[in-house]
């Protein structure tokens, strides 16, 4: 192998590794077996969630892997895989993903990081059917509000009882 091809593989490493601890998680998957026209529909429907998808040799894929310590990342990439990087939002990427699977059986979820740390296949599948960062603090928000407004409708049937007294009583 000639100087400048182990130059040019170093350097897409060292340009692998850094945009993998850029983003916020990425997700390997296996493509094979996707048509052109549902590779495209993936990548639009990640790109208009913040997240890209690359097909990156695993020769390179292995070898930035290993040197961000995610050697058990490593195993998996064997066959035709691709990258997706979720740059915002942690679980978008899988997210997606994981729902595109759904209709496209062919596409399959294999392993990633989140946050920094590892996941297997099925941890990916857990991460990506947590609802989303917006979702969560409506519920939460949701949660808050319910015991404040069952005081405030027992407050107000308590003001309606003593502002009429005998409207309220049991005869």
């Amino acid at each position: 192998m000639s100087v400048k091809a182990i130059e040019r593989k170093h350097q897409e490493v060292t340009a692998l590794v850094e945009r993998m601890q850029n983003s916020k998680s990425f997700v390997i998957l296996d493509y094979s077996g996707l048509t052109v026209e549902q590779v495209t529909k993936l990548r639009v429907e990640l790109l208009e969630n913040n997240c890209e998808i690359a097909v990156i040799k695993n020769n390179i894929t292995r070898r930035a892997a290993k040197e961000l310590g995610f050697d058990v990342l490593a195993e998996n990439l064997v066959g035709p895989n691709a990258v997706a990087f979720s740059n915002e939002d942690s679980v978008s990427a899988a997210k997606i993903v994981y729902d595109f699977a759904k209709d496209n059986t062919a596409l399959e979820l294999k392993v990633g990081v989140v946050d920094g740390e590892y996941m297997d296949n099925t941890n990916i599948q857990v991460i990506a059917t947590v609802p989303s960062r917006d979702t969560l603090l409506t519920m939460i928000a949701a949660g808050l509000l319910e015991p404040i407004k069952e005081v405030a409708i027992g407050l107000d049937l308590m003001a309606q009882k003593l502002e009429n007294p005998e409207e309220s009583s049991v005869e």
